[in-house]
Formats: structure tokens, C-alpha cells, sequence
């Protein structure tokens, strides 16, 4: 009888832990699971202008069951999508287009209902269900551009000024975007809705083009074709063969300085290396750093003829491609961006127009360069100066001794590498060497728009 008794007991606790280990195991399953469906809204910007799709994301481990998405407005509430799926999806994927009647809507906001339940076994084999609420402003409007004032021509490798007004309530963007992929960002200028950039037509480019882009939060696009009547030029193509003492001298000196040349023998590579590679570093650190406008308001620009060498000759022109080749053969080729002026040996630099200085170091090719933010993206470049006189920071007035001219860095003699920059890309030097363009292009443009501005 004990022995009975004993066998009895022992198969009552198998079952029972059979019991409670499968209880856990459905507990603790995929089909018993506890979490609620995931749901995700692509728009995040809390605007709607009812033309693009609401993209919205259900997501769960068990497997979507069922889901329902809903508009409320403040007197109306309509199912926009809904359905019961035969076999449950771990993620679903919705585009929410609006309802025909959702265009007539007065409503400032709505909402958007969804709700969702999985195919899980938990909740007495009903699932979990969750439900999720967002709330939209209705923007239909697409922002309003026009253009006030703008130069009426831009050179190839040259600069513009255009003025235009820009007014939405929810405006996000704002930008010139042109043919090459480059942005230009505008600055307020002296009333509210109101705007002033410069854009520059690189010279390495064949065509241009620049449109005002305005953007609003709700996806709401305007734009607004710049017309400027293009003038082509012709820059010098210079074929230049590289001497053996040119590869033994200066080249070698380089070699010695740059990390990308350490280790490299062959004086034809340390030559493409410098002049590809460490050009494309030196040039990368330029243009990030005269890429910067500041967003406060300009009430009014005043430029100077830009002459910051007494004296001076032209030693090196602007927009020169040159084609390089050893033997008769071609081996690279560059394009200088600056204009190069020569006077005395380590001559005061002193531009004609103050600003803050945004660089002062050395900087590989362009040896020790300082670099001046003028204000509404225009900046100008000192290379392969001898000595610095101003540090990062500082602020300088017009006709203030910034450097002296030299040679360090890639150059051959003493003299001064001058580039003008805007926002980013090199342009003539020339132009704003010159009064009447400055007037024409800078000046009459702006007294213009103010004018404009101020009868309306």
C-alpha cells in the first residue's frame, strides 16, 4: 500500500510541474506576449497640408490583428482606413491619404485616431490593444516669394546680389538652391519678411542658375526662378611642364612637411599627391569655414574696393586651369582660385575693409593665411604671408596691417595669394576690386530695394 501511495504522490508532482511548466511557457511565448503594437509617425513636423501621405508604422511581436485609423475634426469624425487582417503582419505599413471632403475643412487642426490590437492569446485571447492620438495644424498655403531688387548681371566666376521677400507663418526653410548643387542662405534684411544674399557662379562651372526655395513646415513648396542674365568668360589654360629641379626642390621641401606624402619616393606621385589631395584637404577647411552667415538681421552693407596691397602687380591671374605634365606627359591639374599681387618682399597687407577675423594659422598649400568675414557671406583670404599680426576672434578695423607678404606654403616668391570668397565659393576678385561694380552690383541694388520696401 505504501508503495502505491508513494508512485500516486510522485505522478501527482509530475503533473503538477508539468502544469506549471507549461503554464509558463505559454506565459512567457510569443503568443501569450503582454506588449502593446508599436506605433510610429513618419511626420513628425505636427503640420498637414492634405497632399502628401501620412506614413504610419504598426509594429508587433505577435503579429497586427486589426487597425484603425480615424480623422476628428472639431464637428466631424470619419474612419479613413480600416481593416481586419486574416493573417497577422509583424509590421504594417500605412499611407494615410485625406478624404476629398478633408480640403473643405475650416478646421485649423485635427486629429489623427489610430488604433490597433495584435494576435496575441493574452487579455482572455482578445489581444492587446493601444491607441494613439496626433494632432495637426492644417496648412493648405504654400509660402509667398518675390523678388524685390537684384544685380542685374552675374559673370561666370563672379558674385550677385539679390533682395527678395519671403512670408509664411510657418516657414522652415529658406534658400537659394542652384544648378551645381550648392545653397546659398539669405540673411533678414532691415524689415521684417525681408531678405538679402550674395550668390557666386563658380568658375569651374559652365552654367548657372539660382532659385529662391521657400519651405514651410507642412511640406508646402515655393519657388522663385532668380533672373539674372548670364555673361560667359573665358579664363587661361595654362600648360605647365614640371622640371626635375622643381621636383628636387620645392616639391621635396613639401613632401617632407605633409602627412599624405610621408613614406611616398617617386617625385611625380609626391607632386600629384600635393597638388590633388593635400589642395582638396587645405581647400575642404577654406570652404567650411567661409560657408557661415549669421542669421541677424542686416540693416544696411557698405564694401569697399578691396585693394589690400600697395602698389601691387598682378603676378597670377584668376580662374588659371592648369594642366601639369612631366616628359610630355599629362600628370594633374588645378585651378587657381585667388589673384596673386607682388610688391616689395614681406609688403604690409592692409585691406580696405575691417571685419572679424575667422582664421590665422597656417593652412598646408596656402601657407600662413589669415581670413576676414566681412558680413553677408563675404569673406576674404591672405595666403603665404611671412608673419600674422591678428588672431581668430579679433576684430580689425579698414587699413589695419594684417600680415606681410612671403612665400610660405606652395610658393615659389614672395607675394600675396588674395581670394574673395561667397559663402563658401571662390569668386573674381577683380569685381570688387572695382568701384562701379560695387555700385552697380552692391550698392544701387540695395538703395533700390530699400526703397521698394519702404512705399510698400
Amino acid at each position: 500500500m505504501r508503495r502505491k501511495k508513494n508512485g500516486s504522490s510522485i505522478f501527482v508532482l509530475f503533473l503538477f510541474g508539468a502544469i506549471v511548466g507549461g503554464v509558463l511557457y505559454l506565459y512567457n511565448s510569443v503568443m501569450f506576449e503582454r506588449d502593446v503594437p508599436q506605433i510610429s509617425l513618419e511626420n513628425k513636423s505636427g503640420f498637414w497640408n492634405l497632399k502628401k501621405p501620412l506614413h504610419i508604422l504598426i509594429d508587433d511581436e505577435s503579429g497586427v490583428k486589426a487597425y484603425r485609423v480615424v480623422l476628428k475634426s472639431a464637428n466631424n469624425e470619419e474612419t479613413l482606413l480600416s481593416e481586419q487582417l486574416l493573417s497577422p503582419k509583424h509590421t504594417v505599413s500605412l499611407d494615410v491619404k485625406p478624404p476629398r471632403s478633408a480640403y473643405a475643412l475650416k478646421d485649423k487642426n485635427i486629429k489623427i485616431i489610430v488604433e490597433a490590437v495584435d494576435a496575441s492569446k493574452w487579455n482572455f485571447f482578445n489581444g492587446n490593444a493601444t491607441t494613439k492620438e496626433y494632432t495637426f495644424v492644417i496648412d493648405k498655403k504654400r509660402p509667398q516669394v518675390s523678388t524685390i531688387s537684384h544685380s542685374y548681371k552675374i559673370t561666370k566666376g563672379g558674385s550677385a546680389l539679390v533682395i527678395f521677400k519671403a512670408k509664411d507663418e510657418n516657414l522652415q526653410e529658406l534658400v537659394i538652391e542652384t544648378n551645381f548643387g550648392k545653397k546659398f542662405v539669405p540673411q533678414p534684411f532691415y524689415k521684417e519678411g525681408y531678405y538679402i544674399s550674395l550668390v557666386a557662379w563658380p568658375v569651374t562651372q559652365n552654367n548657372f542658375k539660382a532659385t529662391i526655395v521657400a519651405k514651410d513646415f507642412a511640406g508646402n513648396v515655393t519657388k522663385s526662378y532668380i533672373p539674372l542674365y548670364l555673361k560667359d568668360k573665358s579664363y587661361k589654360v595654362s600648360k605647365i611642364k614640371i622640371s626635375d629641379k622643381f621636383l628636387k626642390g620645392k616639391i621635396a621641401d613639401l613632401a617632407e612637411e605633409f602627412e599624405e606624402t610621408q613614406g611616398v619616393e617617386d617625385p611625380i606621385e609626391q607632386f600629384k599627391i600635393i597638388n590633388e589631395d593635400v589642395r582638396a584637404k587645405n581647400e575642404a577647411l577654406i570652404h567650411e569655414i567661409t560657408s557661415k552667415t549669421s542669421d541677424e538681421i542686416i540693416k544696411s552693407f557698405k564694401i569697399n574696393k578691396m585693394y589690400p596691397l600697395k602698389n601691387a602687380q598682378v603676378v597670377a591671374s584668376f580662374g588659371d586651369h592648369r594642366k601639369y605634365s612631366y616628359d610630355g606627359e599629362y600628370i594633374s591639374e588645378s585651378y587657381h582660385l585667388g589673384l596673386d599681387l607682388a610688391s616689395n618682399k614681406m609688403a604690409k597687407i592692409k585691406p580696405q575693409n575691417g571685419g572679424e577675423v575667422v582664421y590665422a594659422d597656417y593652412n598646408g598649400l596656402y601657407g600662413n593665411m589669415p581670413i576676414i568675414d566681412h558680413g553677408l557671406g563675404l569673406y576674404t583670404l591672405y595666403g603665404h604671408c611671412s608673419s600674422v599680426k591678428v588672431s581668430s576672434g579679433e576684430h580689425v578695423n579698414a587699413k589695419t596691417t594684417i600680415a606681410n607678404t612671403g612665400k610660405s606654403g606652395y610658393a615659389m616668391g614672395d607675394h600675396l595669394h588674395f581670394g574673395v570668397l561667397v559663402q563658401g565659393i571662390e569668386v573674381r576678385p577683380q569685381e570688387w576690386m572695382d568701384k562701379r561694380w560695387i555700385k552697380l552690383n552692391i550698392v544701387d541694388v540695395i538703395k533700390n530695394a530699400k526703397e521698394i520696401i519702404r512705399r510698400n
